[in-house]
């Protein structure tokens, strides 16, 4: 971070600003953006920062991004007790349909 400091030091530094560092183990990370699409981070390095009572985290690694929707199994039950079409139906249209609940019920109720 600083070179030419101890990394020892560099800690006691920062614990006596109230700033505390941890490494959080993980094999993936993934964001959810409001967009349904998704940032995958895989084999990342993780470390979870605390200062002044707020946490933030630090995320490096391989990063693509996943643009297809994530299609929830209660979308699929809820669209198959709507319309009493198949599970692999329900979860087909639900595809078509971008994730959209309501559009997948209308298109098989029709």
């Amino acid at each position: 971070m600083f070179p030419g400091i101890n990394p020892k030091k560099m800690q006691a530094v920062m614990k006596q600003m109230g700033i505390s560092q941890e490494e959080i183990d993980a094999s993936r990370v993934v964001i959810e953006k409001l967009d349904d699409s998704r940032i995958v981070i895989e084999n990342p390095s993780v470390t979870k920062v605390k200062m002044q009572g707020q946490e933030t985290f630090q995320i490096t690694g391989e990063i693509s991004e996943d643009s297809e929707p994530t299609i929830s199994e209660d979308d699929i039950k809820t669209v198959v007790e709507k319309t009493g079409a198949s599970k692999k139906t329900a979860r087909e249209t639900l595809e078509k349909t971008n994730g959209d609940l309501a559009e997948a019920i209308l298109e098989l109720s029709g």
